[in-house]
């Protein structure tokens, strides 16, 4: 019994990490039906911020007594952080290039490819300065009556945002780099990110230590989709979204500004990714290639599950994670000490977490051949359309 409680723990706690993962994901492809390629680097994003913000909560002397609490803020960055480069993705790529899924492919492909370049290449306390600029100039004609910013007068005052921000951003890249001497380096090479005190070690329940990193990430988990059940169901915008996702030409006739809605979607989805780069930092170390590693589960997990539909997203990400937990630990031999020999010799084989893995997927390939809608089928007019 305990050996089963301990693997569904190991278990859950892959799939926090698969779905927080896929949750992002799940809205942008599930609802707006945009394959994007370079959801994986935007994760990497999220990562990257969250490791910035170690550094600085380290090494400025006002932030060193407050260092246990970076890994809070660094989610509400991260967010943000990948949030911006979403948002300025769509606006610039993706919303040209809705209705061409082949198109859309190669594009957010090549987008991705840049990014992990872009991290090498660029020191961490300008590329910060960049996305401080980018935030800024997405943002602040928020704050501008729409009658100032119409005509060539309209034009004028965007130029000057745009140039209001781009010195905020040349400051924001000079001051980190003099504050945090880490940031004035490219970072072609991995970084780790440390675990402040109170998340070291493990809780013993019931003769089990649980992992107070995990922990954390099965709670990231759990409000991430809390939070985005309570945006869709019970917002003013959550419901605009839904109702352009089921008919965006009768939406947009009903006076929904289905561009506004889109840029939100992306956003939400885009920052969702940043949050999961907080958890998959956790876990170990941070590199322009990271955010691969887990976009291909994010993708299985969402077509498992039913494009487009969040309990089959939350159901596919445990699925997943028990699985693996159950073969590749190896774990299935020993809770099922007389499995049939034929059976037991192919457990074995695959008793490693990467050929778990390739079983897995292959098990999903199989079951996607009888629905391959997924678990939980769309309904309705999407599927009409």
């Amino acid at each position: 019994m305990q050996l089963l409680l301990e693997s569904l723990f190991n278990g859950v706690a892959i799939g926090s990490v698969l779905l927080v993962a896929a949750l992002g994901l799940a809205i942008v492809f599930g609802l707006m039906g945009v394959i994007n390629l370079a959801h994986g680097e935007l994760m990497m994003l999220g990562a990257y911020s969250t490791y910035i913000t170690q550094l600085i909560f380290k090494q400025v002397s006002f932030l060193k007594p407050f260092y246990d609490s970076y890994v809070i803020v660094a989610i509400g960055i991260a967010f943000l952080v990948s949030g911006t480069v979403g948002i300025l993705l769509e606006r610039t790529v993706i919303r040209r290039l809705y209705g061409s899924p082949l198109e859309t492919l190669l594009a957010t492909w090549g987008v991705s490819l840049i990014l992990q370049q872009f991290v090498r290449s660029v020191p961490l306390a300008y590329a910060s300065g960049l996305v401080v600029a980018l935030f800024f100039g997405l943002f602040s004609p928020l704050f501008i009556s729409d009658d100032l910013l119409s005509g060539a007068k309209g034009k004028l005052i965007r130029a000057c945002t745009w140039g209001f921000s781009a010195l905020i951003g040349v400051a924001t890249g000079g001051i980190l780099s003099s504050l945090v001497s880490k940031l004035s380096r490219a970072s072609a090479r991995n970084v780790d990110v440390t675990a402040p005190s109170w998340m070291r070690g493990g809780i013993d329940f019931v003769g089990i230590t649980f992992p107070k990193t995990r922990l954390l990430i099965i709670l990231i988990t759990v409000i991430s989709v809390l939070v985005v059940i309570f945006f869709l169901d019970k917002t003013a915008w959550g419901m605009r979204i839904r109702a352009v996702t089921q008919n965006r030409p009768m939406s947009d006739c009903l006076g929904i500004s289905t561009e506004t809605v889109d840029i939100i979607t992306f956003g939400i989805g885009s920052g969702l990714a940043g949050v999961a780069g907080v958890a998959v930092s956790l876990l170990g170390s941070v590199g322009p290639n990271v955010g691969g590693n887990y976009i291909v589960g994010c993708f299985m997990v969402v077509v498992l599950g039913g494009v487009g539909n969040l309990l089959g997203t939350i159901l596919a990400s445990f699925s997943i994670g028990i699985m693996t937990d159950l073969i590749g630990a190896g774990r299935l031999l020993t809770i099922w000490p007389d499995m049939p020999s034929p059976l037991a010799s192919t457990i074995d084989f695959f008793a490693t977490t990467s050929m778990a893995r390739v079983m897995i997927f292959a098990l999903i390939v199989i079951f996607l051949q009888f629905r391959p809608t997924g678990m939980f089928p769309q309904k309705g007019r999407m599927v009409e359309s």
